[in-house]
């Protein structure tokens, strides 16, 4: 079982801070008697970003009473280029040694997270995904010889990153995860071995990938990578707990609406209706139209949860085409 560990989320002003509060305000309100400490990353101003947007003052008011941590962290290797490496170099804030959990800001927690049995020390991230990467082009190579390029790349044992039950040739057979959560009993450690692939991919990309696009999709590209190098995998935490029971992933406001569970709903609800919260995060529009205004509740008509289309895109598209998309 889990031992204590940290929380990490990485946040700047825009529509990430209100994100961060929708975060901590889950956490606190599902975890009461969380022993671990929420961290929240801000990237400062400096030459790789020197208009890095900063939280606002009531945001880090309000963060701060919700029991988070704010911690400022400076980009020395992506910054405004890319800004997911914000949650690549964002680990460097948390104390060294200690495991840790990062989760995106777009995510809420809906039950008990001391409860995950996290195994720190084989590291694992969300397989809530889509084969978004690498995308295959006609007479370019395979998923075969663009993923085991990478792992050649680094001295990695491919066949070893491999789920033999999916065939050759189809996404599933190789490491790929979304990178909406990721653990490990180091963040140093994590940290460096991440920026070291992720940075080595983007400047020295191996030939099979001269078709493929890296942005955003460098993250997720590295992530598999890191994850197999420290002696982790696919199925070293169980399902339903991630993405499951305790956590939810919802990416944007009308897509928690259209598709997460009447559990989901009402815990975003729950935790956003006290007036502490109410009247900071409504300066947010796309948070006062959703939640405040009524407006997610129109978009969850339009979909039946149980049955709804396969593609995330199919949902989107009809979200738009109604006038209900938000970001």
């Amino acid at each position: 079982m889990s031992a204590e560990f940290n929380v990490l989320i990485c946040a700047q002003g825009g529509r990430l801070e209100y994100e961060a509060v929708l975060f901590a305000a889950s956490l606190r309100d599902t975890n009461p008697d969380f022993a671990g400490r929420l961290f929240v990353a801000v990237p400062s101003p400096g030459p790789k970003w020197p208009n890095a947007p900063q939280i606002s003052a009531p945001v880090e008011e309000l963060l701060v009473q919700l029991g988070a941590e704010i911690v400022p962290f400076e980009n020395n290797v992506f910054g405004a280029s890319y800004p997911y490496g914000n949650k690549i170099e964002g680990l460097q804030v948390l104390p060294a040694g200690e495991p840790f959990v990062f989760f995106d800001t777009d995510t809420l927690i809906t039950g008990d997270l001391s409860g995950v049995p996290f195994d720190f020390d084989r590291p694992s991230a969300s397989l809530r995904r889509e084969g978004t990467w690498p995308e295959i082009e006609l007479y370019g190579p395979g998923y075969n010889e663009i993923w085991k390029s990478l792992y050649d790349l680094f001295d990695l044992d491919f066949e070893s990153s491999l789920d033999l039950s999916q065939p050759d040739e189809y996404w599933q057979r190789y490491l790929y995860f979304n990178a909406g959560f990721f653990y490990y009993k180091c963040p140093k450690a994590f940290g460096e071995t991440f920026t070291h692939f992720a940075a080595t991919i983007r400047d020295m990309p191996p030939e099979p990938l001269v078709c493929q696009s890296l942005n955003p999709w460098l993250d997720q590209v590295a992530l598999p990578l890191v994850i197999h190098s420290l002696g982790g995998g696919r199925d070293t935490l169980p399902p339903g707990y991630l993405d499951g029971d305790v956590s939810c992933h919802y990416r944007m406001l009308p897509l928690l609406y259209a598709r997460e569970s009447d559990a989901v709903v009402e815990t975003l609800e729950r935790v956003t209706a006290p007036n502490k919260v109410k009247k900071v995060i409504k300066a947010y529009d796309p948070i006062r139209r959703m939640i405040f205004q009524k407006r997610g509740h129109k978009v969850r008509a339009l979909f039946d949860q149980e049955n709804l289309p396969r593609k995330e895109r199919q949902i989107r598209n009809t979200i738009k085409r109604e006038g209900f998309w938000m970001r």
